[in-house]
């Protein structure tokens, strides 16, 4: 037998952990708060993907956290004038519909069209803003109108009216992508012909990568930009006043001239296109403290998630070797869903349902650890039941002979001896939760990845936030694994 005390304090460590964790759980604040604490102003919560400037972006190097842009300055004028504090809180584009219908939030800006199937899910106000599309493409094709597209790859922003737009257009083949830096990327390694952007947000990517060229196409479909809200909001029609009253002093058109005029600067790879990829980190290096303060949220998520799926996974596993059939069933089907359906669909049933079920508002970093800890129990339960049916048959048989209760024998004999046999699997699947937090970005929550996103979307570039977060999650991978090794070190030297 082996000695039990490393087992006992790292079982101690991770229970320390937990519960300091689960301490900043209960204290998380949400998201979508309803009132300011004196009770007696409303604050509505505006939902918007901050990585679509000039609309809602982030200037991390000197904003920090806070979302700015043509959208929020319409938003907190109309909520000053109704009386009403705002919030504006971020997440992916397709989220946003979802967030209203699931009333996480009050109304949605995101340089958003009322398209057709859009109101059939939620309502909209009257139109604030219009824009017209643009061709983007290579300087050496530059495509001018529809008509040069049939047959060709065309980029289009997931849930936009671009994509909306680009149906109509015969022959043309779209391909829907999360963002519009996904577009610009595409475009610059030739695996798309054309995007279709937006004018008042081409100008920026243009000026980043002098590679491309962009031409105006008419609208024939409706167009322009409207604010979203949930069926049946009360909000509607107020909102429509002020935006009359905003179109009729020139407000509107002052905020347009202060975002869509104002000079972009990027700083443009000197090298020509399709010649070589130079990398400038200067360019993010004002930005860099805003990347490294996702460590925090993506550690936060890890561990604590780590914690809660050990434990749940271990119940699991000896649900599974029970001789009780309906505990068995149980772990067994359970296992089955969970490890049979993407995490990714979990986390956002989860996060947007949970209102709508049972009345609770789930914070998005709640939801993340229940779901990131129900999902990895599953996959533990599997490697923590192999582990134990691994362990020699003689040590069960040898503790029933001298009368040790079940529960001693798990806890003292099987289960250490089976923690020393697993521990590389334990690892990698930390490993796995390590990199698999990106994921939380979906329901708003910034973690690494997701900063690096908004600094690449804010500065118009791809490659340099994504590559200095790389690093990171390296380092913090080593780091782990290292750790691991000394404890697999000094539970041999134990034994």
């Amino acid at each position: 037998m082996i000695a039990t005390k490393p087992f006992k304090f790292l079982l101690f460590l991770f229970l320390m952990v937990g519960i300091i964790w689960g301490i900043v759980m209960g204290q998380s604040p949400q998201i979508f708060a309803q009132e300011n604490p004196s009770g007696t102003t409303k604050t509505l919560v505006m939902a918007t993907s901050p990585d679509y400037p000039p609309y809602e972006f982030k200037d991390t190097a000197t904003s920090g956290e806070k979302i700015v842009g043509f959208d929020v300055d319409i938003a907190e004028y109309i909520t000053k004038q109704l009386g009403y504090n705002l919030t504006v809180v971020g997440m992916d584009f397709n989220g946003l519909i979802p967030a209203l219908t699931a009333k996480r939030a009050d109304f949605v800006m995101a340089g958003m069209t009322p398209t057709p199937d859009r109101k059939k899910n939620v309502e909209f106000s009257d139109i604030y803003f219009e824009a017209k599309n643009t061709i983007v493409s290579l300087q050496d094709k530059n495509y001018k109108n529809p008509d040069q597209l049939k047959g060709k790859k065309v980029g289009v922003q997931l849930g936009s009216i671009q994509q909306e737009a680009v149906k109509n257009w015969q022959g043309v083949i779209a391909v829907p992508l999360n963002k519009t830096s996904d577009i610009i990327q595409e475009l610059n390694s030739k695996r798309l012909d054309a995007g279709v952007l937006e004018n008042t947000i081409v100008k920026g990517y243009i000026a980043a990568n002098p590679g491309l060229v962009y031409n105006e196409v008419p609208n024939t479909e409706e167009a322009g930009s409207a604010i979203a809200f949930p069926k049946g909001s009360p909000l509607v029609q107020p909102f429509n006043e002020v935006i009359q009253q905003m179109k009729a002093s020139g407000k509107i058109e002052q905020l347009a001239k202060k975002w869509f005029d104002r000079p972009v600067v990027t700083q443009a790879p000197e090298v020509p296109h399709g010649k070589g990829l130079k990398l400038d980190f200067n360019k993010i290096a004002p930005n860099i403290p805003y990347i490294l303060a996702g460590i925090f949220i993506t550690l936060q998520f890890s561990l604590v998630s780590a914690f809660f799926g050990f434990i749940w996974g271990t119940i699991l596993a000896l649900f599974k070797i029970s001789t009780i059939k309906p505990l068995n069933i149980f772990s067994q089907g359970y296992t089955s869903i969970f490890r049979g359906t993407p995490l990714l669909v979990q986390l956002t049933l989860i996060y947007f349902a949970t209102p709508q079920l049972t009345g609770y508002d789930i914070t998005a970093f709640q939801a993340g650890i229940l779901t990131f800890s129900l999902n990895s129990g599953a996959y533990i339960s599997e490697t923590i039941r192999a582990g134990i049916q691994a362990v020699d048959k003689g040590q069960k048989e040898a503790c029933e002979a001298l009368g040790v209760n079940y529960q001693l024998m798990m806890l003292d004999i099987i289960l250490p001896q089976a923690l020393k046999n697993i521990l590389p699997a334990l690892v990698n699947e930390s490993i796995n939760l390590l990199k698999d937090s990106t994921l939380v970005s979906v329901i708003g929550v910034e973690d690494l990845l997701r900063r690096a996103q908004i600094v690449g979307a804010e500065k118009y570039i791809y490659f340099e936030p994504l590559i200095f977060v790389a690093v990171i999650y390296y380092l913090m991978i080593i780091t782990l694994t290292w750790g691991a090794n000394k404890l697999e070190y000094q539970l041999k030297r134990s034994s």
